[in-house]
């Protein structure tokens, strides 16, 4: 029996039913695949943070105690305490802070130089092996980092105190920065959606800041119970951040290749993110070109390079870039400044720090973004958004001179909070850059390139801490031989890199 033309009909239009219907159900349930992921990861971004901040913190009472132990020894054994302890408010002495300030910047440096490195060749291991393997090394690397303090600050009859300088060298395994390409590129695979995908970027930003806030207090409030409680709460939470890795979905919407990975086959023009379907054990798949590793990599810097050439206001922006974190790598000192300064206890100092960071929360969070919104409704900024956006990148380095200015001449500790206070106004100024990034002022037209684009953003940011690393080091040093209102040359030196970069900035075509 033939079938009617009707019947015909009516089995296409079933068809297409059932395939739309089965359409909807995969995007829904690709859409609670993202949710999961996205929770996942912000809970692994809080744990590794969080335990970041534990460690930091009561790293420079542990430095400080060794070297202070070794100078009563040598000079004055008398003021040790039970315990064979000293007093931590005799620590203060410049000796024992001069040498805290090289092992402390010896350190910085190290751990910034061997991230550097490896964060280009890590996102070809990811490609390879899986972004699970580059997280679980990741994770390996603040584990020694804590554990070693812990070794190092316990044993001191069998490890020297320069001993402690061996825990960063294990950052060729990746740390910050190899984090942060890595988590930035999971997240911009979860979804293709650009308002979803803004909401995830914005809930990572906002995990960010609260452990911002709340780390330098708990590492305070720990440290002030034992000096090693932050350490061990810390390897607790850097354990339960790599089991948390392992429920990252297998698979994501697109294939993950981190912010840094372009292939050797399409280097000149393909985009950061690939177009490869994913294997099922990994998040990216595996290498399907012959091309050796040492190529792969010197085509991806080739083609960063050649996104910079001819970019007049994207060179500016890059160079802004690295002027304001050169800059602000005066704010590593502030627990050494605040400590040396005033003679505080390192516990003190972290809940002064906790203060700074909610006004950063504040400003990011909740001013800035109204002002803009006031700004461009009421037209009282004429122009483009891209004006706005220009003027507010001007007045946060303003802000930031005079924060750091006013840190330098604090001669009282109400005076250095409210510094502290101004001196967080000025961190509006990244919110401002980004968007400049994201405008067609900078961006190219080929919205492929965008991830490039702050990829190098990322690297620029990397290269002004690594170079700040050393030189703030060394500026402190000698401000703690000057001595007096000496103290403050760090912030001097930065204050003059701010102006520098509004000078930079100025440079900008509209």
């Amino acid at each position: 029996m033939v079938p009617s033309e009707g019947a015909e009909e009516h089995d296409g239009l079933l068809d297409r039913s059932l395939e739309s219907s089965g359409a909807q159900e995969d995007l829904l349930k690709s859409g609670r695949t993202s949710q999961r992921a996205i929770w996942t990861l912000l809970l692994l971004l809080v744990f590794t943070h969080m335990a970041n901040r534990l460690y930091d913190l009561p790293l420079n009472r542990v430095i400080e105690m060794r070297l202070c132990q070794d100078h009563y020894k040598q000079h004055d054994p008398s003021k040790f305490g039970p315990g064979s302890s000293v007093p931590e408010k005799l620590c203060k002495i410049d000796e024992v802070q001069q040498k805290l300030a090289w092992l402390q910047g010896i350190m910085e440096a190290t751990t910034i130089t061997l991230d550097f490195i490896v964060t280009i060749p890590f996102s070809f291991l990811a490609e390879k092996f899986g972004v699970r393997l580059v997280l679980w090394l990741n994770m390996a690397t603040r584990l020694f980092m804590c554990s070693w303090v812990l070794v190092v600050g316990n044993f001191d009859h069998i490890f020297p105190t320069k001993a402690i300088i061996a825990g960063p060298f294990l950052s060729i395994l990746g740390h910050e920065c190899v984090l942060s390409s890595t988590i930035y590129a999971l997240t911009a695979t979860l979804t293709r959606e650009y308002v979803q995908s803004a909401s995830y970027f914005s809930y990572i930003g906002s995990a960010t800041y609260v452990v911002s806030f709340v780390g330098p207090s708990l590492a305070s409030i720990t440290m002030s119970q034992s000096l090693w409680l932050p350490f061990w709460v810390a390897i607790a939470l850097l354990l339960l951040a790599s089991i948390t890795i392992y429920f990252l979905p297998e698979k994501t919407q697109i294939p993950v290749k981190p912010l840094l990975v372009v292939d050797a086959n399409d280097a000149e023009t393909g985009p950061l993110l690939g177009d490869r379907p994913t294997g099922p054990d990994n998040f990216s798949s595996a290498f399907d070109t012959p091309k050796s590793f040492l190529t792969r990599i010197l085509h991806t810097l080739k083609t960063l390079a050649r996104l910079v050439v001819g970019r007049r206001n994207f060179q500016i922006i890059l160079a802004s870039y690295f002027l304001t974190n050169l800059a602000s790598s005066d704010t590593r000192l502030l627990v050494q400044y605040i400590s040396a300064r005033y003679e505080w206890r390192f516990a003190e100092a972290g809940y002064l720090l906790s203060a700074k960071a909610a006004i950063n929360i504040l400003l990011l969070t909740i001013v800035v973004p109204r002002v803009i919104r006031t700004s461009m409704a009421s037209k009282t900024i004429h122009g483009s958004e891209n004006r706005l956006n220009f003027l507010g990148v001007k007045c946060s380095i303003l802000v930031s001179i005079l924060g750091v200015l006013c840190i330098a001449m604090s001669f009282k500790i109400w005076m250095l909070l409210a510094s502290l206070m101004i001196y967080a106004v000025g961190s509006a100024n990244s919110v401002f850059l980004y968007s400049l990034v994201k405008s067609p002022l900078i961006a190219l037209q080929d919205e492929t390139t965008h991830a490039q684009d702050f990829s190098l953003v990322m690297l620029t940011k990397s290269l002004g801490a690594l170079v700040g690393a050393p030189l703030m080091t060394v500026l402190w040093v000698q401000a703690i031989k000057i001595g007096g209102a000496g103290l403050g040359l760090p912030y001097f030196v930065s204050a003059s890199l701010y102006l520098f970069a509004a000078i930079v900035i100025a440079q900008l075509r509209l």
